[in-house]
C-alpha cells in the first residue's frame, strides 16, 4: 500500500511538472528532447581543429571526477603511508580508539596536503592556470599534469616494485619518469607505499613493546599475575612518547621520507 501511494505521489508530481513547463510553451522542447536524446551532448571541431566538448560533457566528466577523487587521494598521494603508520602507532601505544579514527584521519589529510604542496603547485602553475586562462589546450594540460605526477610517483616508488610490475607488464626499461605508464607506476607506488609504512609502523612498535615486556616482568616477579600488564604500561608509554616528542618526531620523520624533486 505504501509503494502505491509512493508511486502515485512520483506519478502526480510528475504530471504537474510536465503540465507547468506545457504552459510556458516548453513541451513540445521537451519531448522532442525525449525522443532525440540528449542534443546538448555533442563534440564539435573548433577554428583552429581542437575538439571542443559541450557544457554537458564538460559537467558529466567533472562528476565522473568527482566520484573517483576518493581514489586518487588514497592511491596517488602519501595519505596510504601516513593514515597506516599512525593506526600502527595508536594499537603500539595500546590507547585503544584515541586518538579516535576522525582525528587520526585529518591529520593524514592535513600531512598529506602540507606533503603533496609542491607537486600541486607545479601542476596548477603549468597545467591548471594555463587552461582556466585559455592559453593551454586540455590535451596539452592534461599531458603537463600527467607528467609532474608521474615524476612524483616514480621518485617515491622503490625500484624494485617497479622493476617488477614492468617486468609483469612486458616492458623492459623506461627513458625517462615520464614514459612509465600509469598501469606500471600506480601499483608500483601502492605497494611500496605499503612496504615503506609497515617498515615504519615497526620501528615505532619496538620501543612500546620493550616496554610492555620490562613491565610485565616486573609483575610477575612481584607475583601480581591477576593485574593487567597492558594497564600498568600504558602511563609509562604516554609518558614516554609526551618526553621524546613524539607526534613531532613521528610527523616530521613522515614528511622528510617524501622526495619532492
Amino acid at each position: 500500500m505504501l509503494r502505491s501511494y509512493s508511486s502515485m505521489f512520483y506519478l502526480i508530481s510528475f504530471v504537474a511538472a510536465f503540465t507547468f513547463l506545457a504552459s510556458a510553451g516548453n513541451a513540445q522542447e521537451i519531448v522532442d528532447s525525449i525522443v532525440k536524446g540528449f542534443p546538448a551532448i555533442n563534440v564539435a571541431e573548433g577554428s583552429n581543429g581542437e575538439t571542443q566538448y559541450s557544457l554537458s560533457l564538460q559537467i558529466l566528466a567533472l562528476m565522473t571526477g568527482i566520484t573517483v577523487l576518493p581514489s586518487l587521494v588514497l592511491g596517488m598521494t602519501s595519505f596510504t603511508r601516513v593514515i597506516i603508520v599512525l593506526s600502527i602507532l595508536r594499537q603500539a601505544m595500546g590507547t585503544q580508539s584515541t586518538p579516535p579514527n576522525q582525528v587520526l584521519l585529518a591529520i593524514a589529510l592535513f600531512l598529506t596536503f602540507f606533503i603533496m604542496s609542491p607537486t600541486l603547485s607545479l601542476i596548477n602553475d603549468n597545467a591548471l592556470s594555463p587552461y582556466l586562462s585559455e592559453t593551454k589546450s586540455a590535451d596539452d594540460a592534461l599531458a603537463d599534469g600527467s607528467k609532474i605526477i608521474k615524476n612524483f610517483l616514480v621518485n617515491n616508488t622503490r625500484e624494485t616494485d617497479l622493476l617488477m610490475f614492468s617486468d609483469m607488464n612486458g616492458d623492459k626499461s623506461y627513458p625517462s619518469n615520464e614514459a612509465v605508464p600509469f598501469n606500471v607506476v600506480l601499483p608500483a607506488f601502492i605497494t611500496s607505499e605499503l612496504k615503506t609504512a609497515f617498515q615504519i609502523g615497526f620501528l615505532l612498535f619496538l620501543p612500546f613493546l620493550v616496554i610492555d615486556m620490562v613491565i610485565a616482568s616486573v609483575l610477575m616477579s612481584l607475583g601480581m599475575m591477576m593485574l593487567s600488564p597492558m594497564l600498568v604500561s600504558l602511563p609509562f608509554k604516554l609518558l614516554l612518547f609526551v618526553l621524546v616528542d613524539g607526534w613531532a618526531m613521528t610527523i616530521g620523520s613522515l614528511a622528510a621520507t617524501y622526495s619532492i624533486s
